[in-house]
């Protein structure tokens, strides 16, 4: 094993991780806005649009992710008339989307942990469904479903390697160019794979304290 390159090319590895953060960063963040957008959308009242939002979920979940990245990347030149656009933004809307789609099931089954005595007590009350829904219903579920949401954002870091076939200069994109320039296999790849457990693991333990303090001021 040879791993004199790691002094040479650290910068590689430090840019690659910062890229890998903001697109998972960008994915949680836009996919749970999308996601709860779509979880309304697929409890409307109106048949149509709950089809077209449960549509979009099975899309998403039954499609490779590699598939709506190319989808994304060759189909926004065509909706825009030939204009590209960035390819960091083509990763993170591909990974945005996908994430939405099972944010959106993770909410649902949050919100259906909610008692349903809740919303009645808040319609009782004068509420709004609407304002019921998020001031009442959508805060109780996000505490149930935040260990969801926290393996999602970690399947988000790890999701985001596969936006390097678009040249989106994320960890694994510059891992394969050390790769390239060093003529070693398994070295790079390991150093990456040690950065992104370093992510993940510590992104784990600042959501086990999230989640303790959450349980703890229910608790008073």
């Amino acid at each position: 094993m040879n791993y004199s390159f790691v002094s040479q090319y650290y910068d590689f590895f430090i840019i690659g991780t910062k890229y890998t953060i903001v697109l998972a960063f960008l994915a949680v963040v836009f996919g749970t806005i999308l996601g709860v957008a779509l979880t309304l959308l697929r409890r409307s009242k109106l048949i149509v649009i709950r089809i077209i939002g449960d549509a979009y979920v099975e899309f998403i979940r039954g499609t490779p992710l590699l598939a709506q990245i190319y989808i994304i990347y060759i189909g926004v030149p065509v909706i825009l008339s030939g204009h590209d656009i960035p390819d960091l933004a083509v990763g993170a809307i591909a990974l945005s989307f996908n994430s939405a789609a099972y944010i959106s099931e993770t909410i649902r089954s949050g919100i259906d942990a909610v008692n349903r005595g809740q919303m009645e007590a808040a319609r009782s009350l004068g509420m709004s469904e609407r304002t019921a829904m998020f001031d009442i219903i959508l805060p109780q579920a996000f505490k149930n479903i935040l260990p969801a949401l926290g393996n999602q954002f970690i399947g988000s870091i790890k999701d985001s390697s596969i936006v390097s076939v678009i040249g989106v200069a994320e960890l694994m994109y510059k891992t394969t160019i050390v790769r390239g320039n060093t003529a070693l296999g398994l070295e790079p790849i390991l150093v990456a794979s040690f950065i992104y457990l370093i992510i993940t693991f510590t992104l784990s333990r600042m959501l086990g304290v999230l989640e303790r303090k959450m349980k703890a001021s229910d608790r008073h």
